[in-house]
C-alpha cells in the first residue's frame, strides 16, 4: 500500500499535514488498535475543498484485506457494511483516506462492552465545568458501587465509560445509563441536565445517556476535525483539575505516552450492573423519545397561539 499526497494541508484551520495524522496513527497503534478491534468502525475524513463528512459503509474501492462485518441500521433500513481495524495496515489505509476520527461502536459483535455516559458543556462553557459535572458522575457511580474510567473528548466534552460484564442485555444497559445520569442531575440539578431538548438545559452541563445500542462514541486516542488536531485522551480522576483539551493533540500525545497505554491502565474490571440501577433506569422515560413527543406538543401549542 502506497501513502499518497503527505505533505498537503491535513484540513483548513489546522498546520497539520496528512503526513501528521499517519506519523501520529502509526506511533499510537498499539494504543488505539485494541478499542477500535472488532467493532463495526464509522470514520469522520476530511478530503480538499470539502466540508468533513462521517462514512460508515466501506467504499467499494477498498482493499480486499479490509476486513468488514455487515450491520443492520435501525435508522436507515438497511445493511451498512462497516469497516474492521483490527491491524496496521487498515489504520493506515484509513490514515491515507483522510480519516481523522475514529468512531468505534460500544458493542463488540452482538453486546454491549461499557456505559457510557457523554458530557457536553453549554455553548462557551469552559472545560473545568464539565469536569464539575464529570466528578457528579463519579460519585453517582461511587453510591452504586460502580467505577469506570473518564477521557477528554478531544474538545470540551469528557465521555465517561463502565465496563460491563458479557450478557448484558442491551435495554437493561440503556436503563441503567439513564438512571446513572439523573442520580448525577439529582447531587446538582444547578451544574448538570439530562434534558435531551437544548432549549430546557438552561445553561447546564448536557448528560447525554443516549449512547447504548448502535451508538459510538470517539475512540481514546483519535483524533478531531478541530483546530490544532486535539486527540481524545485518557484522564486519571485524580488529574482532570490539572488537564486542559488542549494539552492532548497529535503532536504532543505520542511523548505523553512513552510506553504506556493509560487507556487500558486505567480501566477497571468488567461489572455487573446493579439490579436497583437498572429497575430506576426502566422507569425513566427514553430521551429521544420523550424528546419527539415533547416536541410535537409543543409545536402544537405554538399553532394554537
Amino acid at each position: 500500500m502506497s501513502l499518497t499526497n503527505l505533505d498537503r494541508p491535513l484540513f483548513d484551520g489546522t498546520e497539520a499535514a496528512k503526513r501528521d495524522l499517519v506519523d501520529y496513527l502509526d506511533a499510537v497503534r498499539d494504543r488505539i488498535l485494541p478499542v477500535l478491534r472488532g467493532r463495526a468502525l464509522s470514520v469522520i475524513r476530511v478530503r480538499p475543498g470539502q466540508e468533513p463528512f462521517m462514512q460508515k459503509n466501506v467504499p467499494k474501492y477498498a482493499p480486499s484485506w479490509v476486513r468488514t462485518v455487515s450491520v443492520w441500521a435501525e435508522a436507515s433500513q438497511r445493511q451498512v457494511s462497516y469497516a474492521l481495524c483490527d491491524d496496521r495496515r487498515t489504520l493506515l489505509w484509513f490514515a491515507n483516506q483522510r480519516a481523522v476520527e475514529f468512531h468505534p461502536a460500544l458493542v463488540r459483535g452482538d453486546g454491549p462492552t461499557h456505559l457510557v455516559l457523554d458530557l457536553d458543556p453549554p455553548a462557551g462553557g469552559a472545560f473545568e465545568v464539565t469536569v464539575g459535572a464529570a466528578r457528579l458522575v463519579r460519585r453517582a457511580l461511587d453510591d452504586a458501587g460502580l467505577a469506570g474510567a473518564v477521557k477528554t473528548s478531544g474538545a470540551k466534552g469528557v465521555h465517561v465509560f463502565v465496563p460491563v460484564e458479557e450478557g448484558v442485555a442491551m435495554d437493561d444497559l440503556a436503563a441503567a445509563t439513564r438512571a446513572l445520569a439523573a442520580r448525577a442531575e439529582r447531587v446538582d440539578p444547578a451544574l448538570a441536565t439530562t434534558a435531551f431538548i437544548r432549549e430546557d438545559r438552561e445553561g447546564k452541563v448536557f448528560l447525554d445517556s443516549t449512547r447504548a445500542g448502535g451508538a459510538t462514541v470517539v475512540a481514546a486516542y483519535s483524533p478531531r476535525v478541530r483546530p490544532g488536531v486535539p486527540v481524545s485522551f485518557p484522564v486519571a480522576w485524580e488529574d482532570l483539575d490539572r488537564v486542559t483539551p488542549a494539552d492532548f493533540t497529535i503532536r504532543t500525545v505520542p511523548g505523553l505516552l512513552a510506553d504506556g497505554d493509560p487507556w487500558a491502565e486505567l480501566m477497571p474490571s468488567p461489572q455487573r450492573l446493579p439490579a436497583d440501577l437498572v429497575e430506576e433506569g426502566h422507569t425513566i422515560p427514553i430521551a429521544r423519545v420523550q424528546a419527539m413527543h415533547e416536541g410535537k406538543r409543543r409545536a402544537r401549542a405554538r399553532r394554537a397561539e
